[in-house]
């Protein structure tokens, strides 16, 4: 039976935080059914970290629902931490995140930032990949990365002179240059502000129609400055992929089932990466969402994710 909405809100049963490579202890949760099959929530950003409502695409009856905070991002520690931090690395904690909950293998959830890490870890860990279930295609090529920077603000010019509109004019020529330089820079005031306008000019783009709440939430300084600054750090070194990199080692990965749902009006992540990953991934199961964003709050993202998640417990 089809669902339109997330399942009930649940509590984790276990929680913790793994030590990793110095400086970094990340935050871990389990939910759902202790001896269910294993599910790992990549969230996006990269920085963005879970929340409460991530639990809720999945059949808590069915899968061990296995959440983390990666390096630098939510309750993971030390917070908006650039030092040690890339998208290797993140492979790795995933890894020894799996071996500590002792799961042979699981299906990997991925939207945004967290398909590209959803990819990158399959790809480097096939066997360890029971299925792929992604939202919101991002590659991590150059391209992308200009859209974010310069593209969106064909669709929302108010907003992307607002984001622009911080630097001075004589810096706008390299807009992820400055705004690196200062989210980095040590003094509150310069940082916190320039996290504020990044962030919010992000989630202005999130949805088919404006969401205040949203918008408001996540230009709060606390929650702002992972995600600005460790997306600024990630886009400045090309998300430490290879140009092309997951499409050139797409092999790796063509017998994993892999369903992706994708907004027809994802500005930040338009739809053409997932037609690119369907080019060179036939069997992929690629559903097109016409009343959606790129949010995965959009109610027919949300529906396209639970069947998606439930659709598969009868094949693995």
């Amino acid at each position: 039976m089809s669902r339109d909405r997330l399942y009930p809100a649940l509590e984790p049963h276990d929680s913790g935080y793994l030590e990793v490579e110095s400086p970094h202890s990340i935050y871990w949760e389990e939910s759902g059914n202790p001896d269910g099959v294993g599910v790992c929530f990549l969230h996006g950003g990269p920085g963005s970290g879970t929340t409460a409502g991530h639990r809720r695409f999945f059949d808590p009856d069915f899968y061990k629902i296995v959440l983390h905070d990666q390096r630098g991002a939510g309750r993971s520690r030390p917070s908006a931490e650039t030092r040690n931090n890339d998208t290797q690395r993140l492979i790795e904690d995933i890894e020894t995140l799996r071996v500590a909950r002792g799961i042979d293998d699981w299906v990997v959830f991925g939207g945004s930032w967290g398909s590209t890490l959803a990819l990158a870890y399959a790809e480097a860990h096939p066997e360890r990949v029971r299925a792929l279930v992604l939202r919101g295609i991002f590659l991590g090529r150059q391209s992308e990365v200009d859209w974010f920077l310069k593209g969106m603000g064909q669709f929302f010019p108010e907003e992307y002179a607002k984001f622009t509109g911080h630097l001075p004019e004589e810096e706008r020529g390299d807009v992820l240059g400055n705004y690196l330089r200062r989210l980095m820079n040590p003094d509150e005031e310069i940082h916190g502000k320039a996290a504020e306008i990044w962030s919010r000019f992000e989630a202005s783009c999130a949805t088919l129609r404006p969401n205040a709440d949203s918008i408001r939430s996540i230009g709060l300084r606390g929650a702002s400055l992972p995600l600005a600054r460790l997306e600024a750090h990630y886009f400045a070194h090309r998300l430490f992929l290879e140009e092309n990199e997951l499409l050139a080692k797409i092999d790796r990965i063509r017998h994993i089932p892999c369903i992706v749902v994708q907004g027809r009006y994802d500005v930040i992540c338009p739809p053409v990466s997932a037609f690119d990953l369907k080019a060179v991934w036939p069997n992929l199961q690629l559903k097109i969402i016409d009343d959606a964003g790129h949010s995965a709050t959009e109610p027919g993202i949300v529906k396209g994710l639970v069947d998606a998640m439930d659709g598969l417990r009868t094949s693995l």
